[in-house]
């Protein structure tokens, strides 16, 4: 295909999705000098900013990211060369079925191929039935076959496990459990309470795994797979990985102490393996295939898979996309690459930067219970305006041409350094200029993996 062509393909861009990944994906893939316009669907108050300061090529259109038929209908009739889909939910519900349908370019795995996220027990079984690593599991769609397989290992009360949703839940359906009497509080949790809603109406029980954990993103276009930068993100919602789990507190990228062999090994004993099986399976997959992995004394293990970049991984991982160098494809070439099944003619042009990148997410009171929205934000411009510093939105809104609070992550703050120590002074330096009533945020992001290094250095 001529670069006239693939300029026409990516000259007006679709982003579909109302959080910090979807900023995110808007402002790397505006920085292409083809690209003329990102329309994020519906975005949030940070892709709306952009556009009406003249700062940037982005617009929002007030479309639910899981209105397909309106989603289509504009794409067509908006002549959008392509458009990338960012949560989940749209992506098991069909969405990329539909764009194909109507003939249009999208980068995203098919509802077929988002099982691996959609339902965790197809991912185990598939797991299981390819020879990728992961833990030992047993999946229950009844409640008292699960509870009756957690009371067979009453002979070892302090077993550790974990219990999980089938189904997607919004990063928090996973309860992780130091005994059998906290397995057995999860499975009510999840299957009696409904606490997941049908996410739960089947549940995984699996070993708990030991180890540093590890998020693997990649793009793919069906057969080829080219792996980003390794990301590590922050689960729980306290310091010290102390409460409940979240969507995600912060992350950084890349992960020090994992090396170029570590991460060829993950691609050939998970990554390759994941697209060469769904392949086999007449559902081949394209677009970014996430493995959140446990680096366990006998390897990499994966811990799940997502169909679609990560929330807040993104905001670490696009930053350090170098694509400025000459001859350096743009996040828009890639997908395109990726949507068209180009991706081997693209890999090679694939550049990341050195050093690093943190981001930092300031959540709303309460947050992952329940949260007020509507509180007023500021500092929004003093800690963009800061060298290396960028604000992703994820909960925001206008209001009366104010930007407020409009969910329970907020915003994702994040920043570029030469080492993780440096990116994390600036990410830590732009949430200093922000306030919000109740504002929450985590204080430890990537202070652990720093401590280990500091010892694993002076031991030396």
């Amino acid at each position: 295909m001529g670069n006239s062509t693939i300029a026409d393909h990516i000259r007006h861009i679709l982003v579909i999705g109302s959080g910090g990944r979807e900023h995110a994906l808007a402002w790397a893939l505006a920085q292409s000098p083809v690209v003329q316009r990102v329309v994020v669907a519906p975005g949030n108050a940070g892709t709306a900013a952009g556009a009406a300061h003249g700062r940037d090529k982005t617009i929002n259109v007030p479309i639910p990211a899981d209105d397909i038929p309106a989603l289509v209908r504009f794409a067509r009739e908006q002549r959008v060369g392509l458009a990338v889909i960012g949560p989940e939910a749209p992506l098991a519900a069909g969405i990329v079925d539909a764009f194909h349908e109507a003939g249009l370019r999208v980068f995203g795995p098919t509802r077929a191929a988002a099982q691996l996220e959609a339902s965790k027990a197809f991912a185990k079984a598939f797991m299981q039935e390819r020879g990728i690593p992961t833990a030992h599991y047993a999946a229950f769609a009844d409640y008292a076959a699960a509870r009756a397989h957690l009371q067979s290992k009453t002979q070892n009360p302090k077993s550790e496990m974990v219990v999980k949703a089938d189904g997607l839940a919004a990063g928090k359906g996973v309860i992780v459990c130091d005994d059998i009497e906290q397995a057995l509080a999860a499975l009510k949790q999840i299957m009696l309470d409904r606490e997941f809603g049908a996410a739960g109406d089947t549940v995984i029980i699996e070993e708990r795994l030991s180890g540093p954990e590890l998020s693997v993103l990649a793009f793919s276009d069906g057969r080829t797979v080219a792996p980003m930068p390794p990301a590590r993100d922050h689960k729980r919602v306290f310091d010290r990985d102390q409460g409940p789990n979240t969507g995600g507190m912060g992350a950084f990228s890349p992960v020090p102490g994992i090396d170029d062999d570590l991460l060829a090994e993950v691609t050939r004993t998970v990554l390759q393996p994941a697209i060469d099986g769904m392949a086999a399976r007449g559902a081949p997959y394209a677009g970014v295939l996430y493995a959140g992995l446990m680096l366990t004394d006998n390897g990499p293990k994966v811990l799940e898979f997502n169909c679609r970049f990560g929330d807040p991984e993104t905001q670490v991982i696009l930053p350090l996309l170098d694509q400025t160098s000459p001859g350096a494809a743009s996040l828009a070439e890639i997908m395109l690459a990726c949507a068209e099944g180009r991706l081997a003619e693209v890999a090679p042009r694939i550049r990341w930067r050195s050093g690093a990148c943190a981001t930092v997410v300031m959540a709303a009171p309460g947050y992952p219970g329940a949260y007020p929205k509507g509180l007023p934000i500021s500092g929004l411009d003093i800690a963009g305006a800061l060298q290396n510093v960028m604000v992703f939105h994820a909960g925001t809104t206008l209001q009366n041409n104010r930007v407020v609070t409009a969910g329970g992550r907020v915003l994702a703050v994040s920043g570029l350094g030469v080492d993780l120590p440096a990116a994390l002074q600036r990410a830590y330096a732009g949430v200093a200029c922000i306030h919000f009533d109740g504002a929450h945020y985590r204080r430890d992001i990537g202070q652990l993996t720093i401590e280990q290094l500091t010892i694993e250095r002076l031991s030396d």
